[in-house]
């Protein structure tokens, strides 16, 4: 009915939309100025100095200085306040947590990297519990400051029973009651996704896919796995399970005919690190005495540097281990892009993104031979911890959704 509190249209809605539009303005921009505030919203002045007034009373804004030493009048400069709301992120592997807070502009103000080897004691809830804590801490803050949570793990937990599926390697995460435990201990709402949809979070919102909302991010690092952006949402799959290509079937390699076992095959098995390592041997490239992923990402790094170096590319080993690894990476990616079609393909991970642009070029050419679609490629930009920044990210979309809202 016209005239209800919170129906469009209404005053109040109004109001609500004009005090988005300026505190979205706010983060964008950093400080603003109540006359440039008004010229960006095309609000006047005297709604414009209520609008701040109303922001600031609610503890979302701060006067944060003049325009002294700039032309003409000083004028009052505002910014969104820090502490309206806090969040955390979390990305979990077989090896560590890593976590951190930021506040609601984005900055991080906390950080807690908790080591978790396997043979390491504690269950998942108390390792998670332990690394928030170490990054609460590192803020200056409790829990309790904390707005919501967003955790980030490989494979992604089944809607339909709460379980972990697709990460057989994640010790102690696939209890039936680990979500339960997880809600008792850690007083927030806590949302869960896969490792590899944050890093395309991440990729959207601060990297190399702004402005995009169909893309696909093929990751390279430990394992593959892809991302898919459609409309500019997450599919996810009925199971959580869209993107889990390193067990999509790919000619050249043995189908992977029970994925729930640790076995060889598919998408992994041509292109992951394994097949990076696998190909320098072949080739008599020196193999570093460093984990995996590692290892093949510094093979690669090398190879690129060389590609650079020799201005062409040339045709010694460390261009015969780019072109087959991205022949490998190409061959998959088809199947990818005769599906969906995407505008943009994101390369990111360790491996992927250690190729560098040679890599990638490369890769686009394979494509272009192998797909009728050709999407543009493009390197992953976001280099510090992709999947913690997703989750953090994703939590602060949630949050300031709530906490902006003065509808209410």
């Amino acid at each position: 009915m016209a005239g209800t509190p919170g129906t469009p249209g209404t005053p109040r809605v109004l109001r609500a939309m004009n005090d988005r539009a300026a505190l979205d303005l706010l983060l964008e921009h950093g400080t603003l100025s109540r006359t440039r505030i008004g010229k960006l919203t095309g609000l006047s002045k005297p709604t414009a100095s209520q609008l701040l007034a109303r922001l600031e009373a609610a503890g979302l804004v701060l006067a944060t200085g003049t325009t002294a030493g700039r032309p003409g009048p000083n004028a009052q400069l505002y910014s969104v306040n820090p502490a309206a709301a806090h969040v955390a992120g979390l990305d979990v592997t077989t090896e560590r947590i890593r976590a951190a807070v930021a506040d609601i502009t984005g900055r991080t103000v906390g950080s807690f990297r908790l080591p978790t080897p396997h043979h390491r004691a504690g269950s998942a809830v108390e390792q998670v519990v332990q690394a928030l804590d170490g990054a609460v801490k590192a803020a200056g803050l409790s829990r309790s400051d904390l707005h919501r949570g967003v955790i980030g793990t490989p494979g992604a937990f089944d809607p339909s029973t709460g379980r972990l599926r697709y990460a057989s390697h994640l010790p102690g995460w696939h209890s039936p009651a680990l979500l339960d435990e997880l809600a008792a201990a850690l007083p927030m709402p806590l949302e869960y996704d896969n490792d590899v949809n944050l890093a395309a979070v991440a990729e959207q919102r601060i990297g190399a896919a702004r402005g995009h909302d169909d893309f696909v991010l093929l990751w390279n690092e430990e394992g593959i796995g892809a991302a898919l952006m459609i409309g500019g949402r997450l599919h996810r799959g009925w199971t959580g399970g869209a993107g889990e290509v390193g067990f999509l079937p790919v000619p050249g390699t043995p189908l992977v005919r029970n994925v729930t076992r640790t076995n060889n095959g598919g998408f992994q098995e041509l292109a992951g690190c394994n097949a990076v390592l696998r190909h320098a041997r072949e080739l008599g490239l020196d193999i570093p005495d460093a984990p995996l992923p590692d290892a093949a990402a510094m093979v690669l790094g090398k190879a690129a540097a060389a590609h650079d170096a020799s201005g062409q590319g040339g045709t010694g080993p460390s261009a015969e281990l780019l072109a087959r690894c991205a022949t490998g990476m190409a061959v998959g990616l088809a199947s990818v892009v005769a599906v969906l079609d995407p505008e943009l393909i994101v390369l990111a991970g360790d491996v992927a993104v250690a190729g560098g642009e040679p890599l990638r070029a490369l890769i686009q050419s394979e494509l272009a031979e192998l797909a009728v679609p050709r999407p543009r490629l493009v390197l992953g930009t976001v280099e510090m911890h992709p999947v913690l920044s997703g989750a953090l990210e994703s939590a602060l979309a949630t949050t300031r959704d709530e906490v902006f809202d003065t509808s209410r």
